[in-house]
């Protein structure tokens, strides 16, 4: 294999060297080949090596039956051919640098916030850490790309004051019964639309919802939800199982849209700003922790996989955290 390989050399080399050089060129060869192994490997066919396309399939597959969200794999999916059709790369050959590259552009295009560009990070990083894990890859290149470092915004959360106010304003049995159940739920609004009047257990005050990637977990409602709830059920006259159904014929079920538009409309009746779905579970998590609720029974509630989700949706007041201070430490 050795004389092989420096045969191969010498004749490409014919053109250039003399035969004096090639012969010194050959005893060079083989003095530095003396204490060396040489076997023949064969190199793998190009034409089969996976796609960018076959990889994203793949890893897209593996993610669905993980449980991800349809919503969720349709973003992994577009974000990461974005990046495919920017890098103009085989996935095997993306670098590190290619992806800063990518990211700081993205950035500084778009005007995206640290938060989407964390996202993005995240996502390249689930995906290249399965390729490195199924051996498509030897080693991630999102690895020395670390967590961008984000603004902590302190969100709104609903008064006592203010959620009388959306009671208030409410003109509907239904309103009034939706805003209940958010407010004493916590639950997400795409829980909230695909409940049936089925799921409502009226003497346990729970009901079963079924969140992100399909887990099902039970949530409670207060005396006064319960009350609205029945008062709305029974003003209605069609068949349709949904739990909260259109106001005009025919009763269809209530989509995510069409709660957030009519969220803003009370919002607006009542003079409050920001008023969305998602605003009634931070506030939960917000007074439940502030009532002493354990953070890991406020988890459960929730429906959160991992605690540190559950802190970012709960702010713990600073009137408490004075109180807290006196009472523990001054």
């Amino acid at each position: 294999m050795k004389d092989k390989i420096i045969t191969e050399i010498q004749l490409k080399m014919a053109g250039t060297l003399s035969s004096a050089q090639l012969d010194e060129l050959k005893r060079v060869l083989t003095f530095t080949l003396h204490n060396y192994d040489v076997t023949e490997q064969q190199l793998p066919d190009p034409n089969d090596t996976p796609s960018n396309v076959k990889l994203l399939e793949s890893f897209i597959a593996a993610k669905r039956i993980e449980g991800c969200s349809e919503k969720s794999l349709k973003y992994y999916d577009s974000t990461i051919q974005q990046m495919f059709t920017e890098t103009e790369k085989p996935t095997r050959e993306i670098t590190t640098d290619d992806l800063r590259g990518y990211l700081s552009k993205y950035q500084s295009e778009r005007g995206s916030s640290k938060v989407t560009i964390d996202n993005m990070r995240r996502i390249f990083s689930s995906y290249f850490g399965w390729l490195e894990d199924e051996d498509y890859i030897l080693k991630s290149p999102v690895r020395r790309i670390h967590k961008v470092k984000t603004d902590k915004v302190i969100k709104d959360t609903f008064t006592d004051e203010g959620l009388e106010q959306l009671r208030d304003a409410c003109e509907e049995v239904r309103d009034l019964a939706m805003i209940d159940i958010l407010a004493s739920t916590g639950m997400r609004v795409g829980e909230l639309v695909n409940l049936n009047r089925e799921d409502i257990n009226f003497n346990e005050r729970e009901c079963v919802v079924f969140g992100k990637g399909n887990s099902e977990r039970i949530v409670y409602f207060d005396a006064r939800t319960k009350i609205h709830l029945n008062n709305y059920l029974d003003s209605r006259t069609d068949e349709n199982p949904a739990l909260f159904v259109s106001l005009t014929m025919p009763r269809e079920r209530l989509m995510i849209g069409g709660v957030e538009t009519r969220l803003h409309e009370i919002g607006e009746r009542a003079n409050l700003q920001n008023v969305h779905p998602h605003k009634f579970r931070r506030t939960l998590a917000t007074r439940a922790i502030d009532k002493g609720m354990p953070i890991e029974q406020v988890q459960k509630l929730l429906g959160h996989v991992k605690i540190d989700t559950t802190m970012h949706y709960a702010q713990v007041q600073q009137t408490n955290v004075k109180n807290s201070h006196r009472k523990f430490i001054g």
